[in-house]
């Protein structure tokens, strides 16, 4: 009898129930954080309650749609779901939403919350969520603590330590796998793959793809050629990237290639260019960003670069087959790999070590609310006042974004083993008739047209 009563070990004096939501879009791994909260909420003493829908469903009803989360250990009603073994799945057994709450919203959610008993909160997500989590807890002030789970395949929280979220590493094996696969088929029928991978902000996961599958070239928006984060661009800039990457790839006798191009490349074009390119405008989310998943970039780009290409067709006979392929979606809802796995498990005990402050978050009892991590097997959080700023568009306060590092040694590795045009190929006689005599171009003409690329 002792023996089983010992699995429920009661460290604290319980304060009340915890909830759950998810944020933002699918990333492997969410229902493993999911899990492993209930599981140590449970040995805490502390029940769960998972909330549908993220925060559309707190901030929208009084009567919010919802759901007891219990362990294997617990008896299993009518009304409750179990949740032991869902951390092996994709997907999120609580599904989400990209709703921004307003500031009248939050109020009603945190009414609604405590109505409920709810004085811990979990959420999970990414920058947008870790925003919106961040703005409740505030106010909320006090009453119900708040810790934020980092999740997004796009890699962009400001984790120290360069630590990924969760969800990034699974999608970037699955893309590397299926970039992979373009690779044989590129060189089976020699022809150039663009593919377009999901990336709205940063271009980590399009740059760990790329690296992981050896692409041909990887095309991000924090690319020195493309200059500053502010910098704008117009869209021969990047054909000017792909189009010389192909000559260069020509002059080394191959006929194939795989492009990776991150989708948030066309945030950095000019105003108007995206229009242009697709003939569409373009619309936003509740939280300002433009709906890139509305639009498929990879045709759009295969179709500039053909009309560069077209010269070589009808002047001098040289095809280039080229093809296009989006490989966002499909990695958002994969079961997650070990690595995902064994972190997200941390990640839920984690979240429910800070809301009930416990080690080793116990002297953090003054903090609403904070994003907790793990770094080198170490729970650790980021206070949300401190990783915050201004959104210019909307003026409300947000989690910033973590772009990549361009002067990292990794990026340096990255960028050393992509077929792309680099000084040498100018400077070197050798090399630059080699490339004049693949484009039909003279070396004068290609020095001219493609400098900028290596200045």
């Amino acid at each position: 009898m002792k023996k089983n009563k010992s699995l429920i070990k009661k460290t604290k004096l319980v304060k009340g129930k915890l909830g759950i939501l998810v944020g933002g879009g699918p990333a492997p791994g969410i229902n493993g954080v999911i899990s492993a909260t209930v599981i140590e909420a449970e040995r805490s003493g502390t029940s769960c309650i998972g909330f549908y829908n993220g925060f559309q469903g707190i901030s929208l009803s009084k009567d919010p749609e919802r759901v007891d989360l219990v362990s294997r250990h617990t008896n299993v009603g009518e009304t409750s779901k179990e949740i032991s073994r869902v951390d092996v799945e994709g997907g999120s057994i609580l599904r989400t939403s990209r709703h921004n709450p307003t500031d009248k919203e939050l109020d009603r959610a945190v009414k609604t919350l405590l109505h409920l008993g709810i004085t811990y909160l979990v959420t999970i997500g990414g920058d947008d969520t870790a925003s919106s989590a961040s703005r409740l807890a505030d106010r909320a002030k006090g009453k119900i603590r708040v810790a934020h789970v980092p999740k997004t395949i796009d890699n962009d929280l400001p984790l120290p330590g360069e630590m990924p979220t969760f969800g990034y590493r699974t999608a970037c094996e699955l893309g590397a796998n299926l970039v992979r696969n373009l690779m044989v088929d590129a060189a089976t029928m020699p022809r150039w793959f663009i593919v377009v991978t999901m990336g709205r902000t940063a271009g980590h996961l399009a740059l760990g793809i790329g690296k992981a599958a050896g692409a041909t070239v990887t095309i991000i928006p924090e690319d020195p050629e493309f200059g500053s984060s502010k910098n704008k661009i117009n869209a021969d800039l990047v054909c000017d990237v792909l189009e010389s990457s192909i000559y260069k790839r020509l002059a080394m006798g191959r006929q194939d290639g795989v492009a990776v191009i991150s989708e948030g490349v066309v945030l950095k074009l000019l105003k108007g260019e995206m229009e242009r390119l697709t003939g569409k405008t373009f619309s936003y989310d509740s939280h300002g960003h433009v709906k890139l998943g509305e639009f498929d970039m990879a045709p759009v780009w295969k179709s500039e670069l053909d009309k560069r290409l077209k010269r070589l067709k009808v002047k001098h006979n040289i095809s280039i087959t080229t093809t296009a392929q989006n490989i966002g979606y499909p990695l958002r809802c994969q079961a997650p790999d070990s690595f995902d796995r064994e972190y997200i498990r941390e990640l839920g005990y984690a979240a429910v070590q800070f809301v009930t402050a416990q080690k080793p978050y116990h002297n953090t009892t003054k903090m609403n609310s904070a994003m907790v991590y793990i770094e080198h097997g170490h729970m650790r959080f980021s206070d949300f006042s401190k990783i915050r700023m201004i959104d210019p568009k909307t003026g409300k306060m947000r989690v910033q974004v973590r772009l990549v590092n361009t002067n990292t040694q990794s990026y340096k590795v990255a960028r050393e083993y992509m077929i792309r045009l680099e000084k040498s190929d100018l400077t070197d006689r050798s090399k630059l008739n080699a490339l004049a005599e693949v484009s039909k171009m003279s070396a004068e003409k290609f020095k001219k047209k493609f400098a900028h690329l290596v200045e």
